[in-house]
């Protein structure tokens, strides 16, 4: 799908008498062998003039020049003259001569070509021998050229690309055997353009030479190949009408020759082995007088084989192919030309019309009409010749080498331009497209009307329309013919995109990509392929300097597309979102990017073209909930303007079937622009209650109009959850008013939601009928619901909907029913068995006798499922004072449970028994207040009182009941006790928790530093011993094992670094991690949550610490009170010094002064930020104080 066309052109001034050429590939110049009075000058043009390199006497005799070679390491030129002589010429000489003949062939030479590495040359003589000789002119190898050579190849042939192995049918195929050829080539030589030449073509790696030579002892014609080394290694089969052009392919995997045979020419292609590979006809050529044939001079390969140049006498052909069809591309009337050795496309000419020489560079480049919505046809104009093949591709996608349209030109092409007609007839809604032209020697313009079938028409000058006459004559000896028109760019805004030769791709040369293979430019997208097989999409903003190239990751960008290796753009169509691509073979593929779609997208829903937007959805397979989350607000106020322009009942359904709470337009398709390149759009993201948000939106647009039911049973339905009794509900009303569609709509309710829960939902609304149709769509057994929809038939109302609720586990429901049949011995058992307590006494609690009776259930319930609490407090209401007194007991509210024994009223001993036993139990929960309450109040025992007083640290209370009874001697013996008792138990603990605190923060000192000086160590241990580890292995951990085990950083952090971003989540197993969460409760010294674990101990100290602080205090003054001073004083300086240690370790192991420290917890990974705990300042006794403390 692409021509060539030339950009850019150079000539020189007047150079007449050029003989040969050369490119200087090192300096970008061409040389030039010019003859003027008797001399041959060398000379160099670089586009500016020319500079002489060297100038002597030209032979004296006829002469042609063979071969002229320029070597940019020695800046030396080689000339082969076919009289024998070998002349090199020095641009630079350093003690040797400018000029120097180094060797001559006396038999004369017939063909030289150096090897494409310049280090051999090899020359057939006219004495029929071949000579290979080194760079420095030593002779190689010497071989006489024979008809024995004609022994080696044994050529067999399959007919490869023969009419006759072409497939005919069955009975054809019994004819005749499709290997034996019909006739049978002898190599005859061609009557016409036979001039006795030979030619030498080097393979493009220079591993094999072939040489084209008449074989005078059998007249024919042969191409013999040669090794590198001077082997013969293959012999061409014979081919009739075979001529002296021959070049060999660069790739290396075909010779082309030209063949002359029974009136035609065809180009003929060879393989190294010496068959046959298929041929291409050459087209007649315009211009050649009648009766007479122009003959071919030279064929030549571009560099990367990508163009055919064929030379006549009087001009240029350059051809290429895709997908097996040879296309004529450019036609100059130019024949001597030379291909630039590295620039595939770039060319030098030597125009003898007009003695100049034209440097030509050419591009391959697609003709397409603007890629401009609405007119963006995506219409391409390939050029073949006379032919001009035309396909505008949003109608019709042809393989190339057809085409929708087939232009039949006055003359060859070189070059065409597509563009939109200024005024269209009014006739045409259509827009109308202008058909440049550019022939070698005129224009030519059609127009083509995408709305009818016609091919395009021609237009004449005068601008009527027919299929005569050109345009416009460009015939003029006094300037250069042009070779491509001057494209100018469709947008009022020029983009400055460029394409370097290394594949950058530049904007006002500033670098966008490198390895780029092609582009376009469409009013909202730059699109590029890429030499890693990319496809990817640029939006274009305001500010060209802000472009952001998407990176090369097509499984999470939409702007990235993975495509057919070295697939290349044709052109894009953005009203319908495709992208046309030519595979390297010539086949095409067009492909909707999610790029374009969802540009495309956005477009109609800003634009409120609901509909547009809906079958875009519908044909690209995009989820439809972006056409309300991406302006969600200006959908929700236009959702009957939705309705209106959708219609179709099925596709209101599609919309609502497929709603979700996601919000795609930040998910799955989230927008690429920039921020500031955006939009104004409704960003107010509505994630719970958006489905049913939407379906409310859509019940009150539809219930203002003329709906089909199924509509609003489908808004009901797609509710989250959904509202099932509703959309019933809807056919019920549908039934009464009679119409014949209820059991479609049946139908459909089915389609949308699980038929047993609209079973079971249809038989919660007590209608049997709704059910029987329901239960009819469904799989069930007719012997089974019939029986049982029978049976709730005979029952009456109430009782059936009882039973309708007891069997679909609507207990709460039931039971109202069962109250309504005042059956209240039922009423008690089906309460009992279900549970409803609650609920039954809700329905019975203006009925006092029966509100008891169940709340008497209740208690038991309660007090067998060991909720004491509640079931005293009903016993209580009850009055059944001796059982709430024992659940009173059994919840350890030992107040409440005396109080209602002693309401009954219990013998003493029961109640001092029952008092015992209450004081044991506070006592085992350390309730000492409470016990030796129990004790002084109802069991008057003075001196346990007194005791746990004391051992609650309440030393004011045991001092105030030891006074008050007058029992003073109680002070030395328990008072007295219980001071140094709990003096002894404060000393211990403050001797722990400075053993702990000690030791604790050393050992979290010392793991932070080896985590900071060796992670490797700390994270995995040291597996080596110390031991250097060798360059060749490798620390990374491999797939399994970061799958089992985890990486470096995330093995004990539950993350897996394989995971995608979007799940996150753990791969572990949950008997995994709940040996994780037992080895972090251990923190087992030497592991990884040795510091955790150290870390939550510091924590807890301190918060111990801060509880005894007040019990502390009060020992501290009862011992100063009892004249125990040093005591107190010892007390008091533990406790100061713990304290003291708690606000270092806190600093130390925390971080500061800060009020939050970052914790990583090993759960998830995640980081968290715990407060810091505050160590509570301990208040010294003022009495204790020393001077100078």
């Amino acid at each position: 799908m692409r021509n060539l066309r030339c950009v850019q052109q150079l000539s020189s001034g007047g150079a007449p008498g050029v003989r040969a050429l050369v490119w200087d590939a090192t300096n970008d110049s061409v040389l030039c062998l010019r003859e003027a009075c008797g001399l041959l000058n060398l000379e160099r043009w670089d586009g500016d003039g020319f500079q002489q390199i060297a100038s002597w006497d030209a032979p004296q005799y006829p002469y042609q020049i063979l071969d002229l070679r320029f070597f940019g390491d020695t800046n030396s030129a080689c000339i082969v003259f076919d009289g024998g002589d070998l002349v090199v010429v020095r641009e630079y000489p350093e003690g040797e001569e400018k000029i120097e003949i180094v060797g001559s062939i006396d038999s004369g030479i017939s063909a030289a070509a150096w090897s494409p590495d310049e280090e051999l040359l090899l020359i057939t003589t006219k004495a029929n021998t071949l000579i290979y000789l080194t760079r420095d002119f030593e002779d190689l190898v010497s071989l006489e050229l024979t008809a024995r050579d004609l022994e080696i190849s044994d050529h067999v042939s399959v007919g490869w690309g023969k009419k006759e192995t072409q497939f005919k049918g069955k009975k054809a195929r019994a004819l005749r055997d499709p290997t034996v050829p019909e006739t049978v080539d002898d190599g005859r030589l061609a009557e016409t353009n036979e001039l006795h030449e030979t030619t030498i073509s080097w393979r493009g790696d220079g591993a094999y030479v072939a040489i084209n030579a008449i074989e005078e002892s059998t007249q024919r014609r042969v191409i013999r190949i040669f090794s590198r080394e001077g082997a013969l290694d293959s012999v061409s089969e014979p081919v009739n009408g075979l001529i002296a052009p021959l070049s060999w392919r660069p790739a290396g995997n075909l010779l082309a020759g030209i063949q002359l045979f029974e009136g035609k020419r065809q180009v003929v292609f060879f393989e190294r082995n010496g068959l046959r590979h298929g041929q291409f006809d050459l087209r007649p050529l315009d211009g050649a007088e009648h009766g007479t044939e122009v003959p071919i001079r030279a064929l030549q390969w571009n560099v990367d084989s990508t163009v055919l140049a064929i030379s006549y006498d009087d001009r240029l052909q350059m051809w290429t192919m895709g997908n097996y069809h040879w296309y004529l591309k450019q036609e100059i009337f130019e024949p001597s030309m030379l291909w630039h050795p590295e620039n595939p496309l770039q060319l030098a000419l030597v125009s003898k019309s007009q003695d100049k020489i034209r440097r030509l560079q050419y591009v391959f480049d697609v003709c397409s009409s603007p890629i401009v919505p609405p007119t963006d046809y995506g219409l391409v104009a390939v050029i073949d010749g006379k032919t001009l093949k035309v396909t505008p591709f949003r109608q019709a996608n042809i393989p190339p080498p057809m085409a929708l349209y087939e232009i039949n030109l006055p003359a060859n092409a070189n070059d065409v331009m597509i563009t939109l007609r200024e005024a269209a007839p009014e006739q045409s809604s259509q827009p109308l497209f202008q058909i440049k032209v550019l022939h070698p020697d005129q224009t030519s313009r059609y127009i083509l009307d995408c709305s009818r079938s016609e091919p395009p028409a021609r237009v004449h000058e005068d601008g009527t329309l027919g299929q005569h006459q050109p345009e416009t004559s460009l015939k003029n000896s006094g300037s250069e013919r042009p070779l491509s028109f001057e494209i100018l760019s469709p947008s009022t805004e020029p983009r400055d995109f460029r394409l370097g030769e290394n594949g950058s791709l530049l904007l006002k040369g500033r670098l966008l990509a490198t390895g780029c293979t092609s582009f376009l430019v469409t009013p909202s997208h730059l699109i590029f392929t890429t030499s890693q097989h990319l496809l990817k999409f640029v939006h274009l903003a305001t500010n060209l300097e802000a472009l952001e190239v998407p990176p090369d990751t097509p499984e999470s960008d939409e702007r990235c597309r993975s495509i057919e290796r070295g697939a290349k753009l044709v052109t894009a169509m953005p009203s319908i979102f495709a992208v046309v691509l030519q595979m390297p073979r010539g086949n095409l593929e067009t492909i909707y990017p999610r790029a374009l779609v969802l540009a495309g997208l956005r477009r109609s829903i800003a634009d409120k073209k609901y509909k547009k937007a809906f079958l875009a959805c519908r044909n690209q397979r995009v989820d439809m909930n972006i056409i309300h989350d991406h302006q969600p607000e200006q959908f929700i106020a236009n959702v009957g303007m939705f309705i209106d322009q959708i219609r179709k009942t099925e596709h209101v359904d599609l919309f609502l079937s497929a709603l979700k709470e996601e919000d795609v337009s930040r998910t799955m398709y989230r927008e690429t622009l920039r921020a500031d390149e955006r939009p104004d759009a409704d960003t107010a993201g509505i994630q719970k209650g958006k489905v049913n948000r939407i379906c409310n939106a859509f019940l009150e647009a539809l219930s203002g109009r003329k709906a089909n039911v199924k509509n609003l049973i489908t808004a009901q339905v797609c509710k989250n959850p959904p509202d099932l009794d509703a959309g019933l509900m809807e056919i019920v009303q549908l039934r009464e008013k009679g119409s014949d569609k209820v059991d479609e709509v049946v139908e459909h309710i089915c389609f949308l939601a699980d038929v047993n829960r609209l079973y079971d939902n249809a038989l919660g609304l007590y209608d049997l009928r709704l059910t029987l149709l329901i239960a009819q769509q469904s799989q069930k057994d007719p012997k089974e619901y019939l029986p049982f929809l029978q049976n709730l038939q005979r029952m009456d109302t109430l009782r059936r909907r009882f039973s309708i609720d007891d069997y679909l586990s609507r207990f709460k429901k039931a039971i109202r029913h069962l109250c309504d049949l005042s059956a209240f011995e039922e009423v008690k058992s089906y309460t009992t068995k279900h549970d409803l307590y609650e609920e039954t006494m809700g329905l019975y609690r203006y009925d006092e006798e029966k509100f008891s009776s169940i709340m008497q259930l209740y208690a038991n319930h309660l007090r067998n499922t060991s909720q004491f609490k509640a079931a005293a407090t009903s016993f209580h209401y009850l009055n059944d004072m001796t059982q709430a007194s024992e659940c009173y007991r059994l919840a350890n509210q030992w107040q409440e449970s005396l109080s209602t024994a002693t309401l009954i009223p219990v013998p003493s001993d029961q109640l001092r028994s029952l008092a015992t036993t209450s004081a044991q139990s506070a006592i085992e929960t350390k309730d000492f207040r409470a016990a030796a309450t129990i004790f002084l109040d109802y069991l008057q025992d003075i001196p346990s009182a007194t005791k746990y007083f004391c051992k609650g640290y309440l030393f004011a209370e045991a001092f105030r009941t030891i006074t008050l009874s007058s029992q003073t001697d109680l002070l030395p013996s328990i008072f007295d006790a219980g001071l140094t008792e709990n003096m002894a138990t404060i000393t211990e603990l403050l001797a722990d928790c400075k053993a702990q605190l000690t030791a604790q923060v050393a050992r979290i000192r010392e793991l932070r530093q080896k985590k900071t000086e060796d992670p490797l160590a700390f994270f995995e241990g040291d597996v080596n011993e110390g031991k250097e580890i060798p360059d060749d292995v490798s620390l990374a951990a491999t797939d399994a094992a970061s799958t089992m085990g985890g990486s470096l950083f995330t093995r004990y952090t539950n993350r897996s670094m394989t995971g995608t971003a979007e799940t996150g989540t753990s791969r572990r197993s949950s008997k995994n991690r709940r040996r994780e969460e037992r080895k972090r409760a251990r923190g087992k010294k030497g592991s990884v949550y040795e510091e955790e674990y150290l870390v939550n101990s510091v924590r807890r100290l301190v918060e111990r610490v801060n509880s005894v602080g007040d019990e502390v205090g009060r020992l501290v003054e009862w011992l100063v009170r009892r004249r125990m001073v040093e005591r107190a004083r010892a007390v008091e300086g533990g406790m100061t010094e713990v304290v003291g240690l708690c606000g270092t370790a806190v600093k130390d192991v925390f971080g500061g002064d800060e009020e939050k420290a970052l914790v990583v917890d090993g759960e998830e990974g995640k980081q968290e930020q715990r407060d810091v705990p505050v160590v509570k300042e301990f208040v010294r006794l003022a009495l204790l104080s020393q001077p100078g403390s």
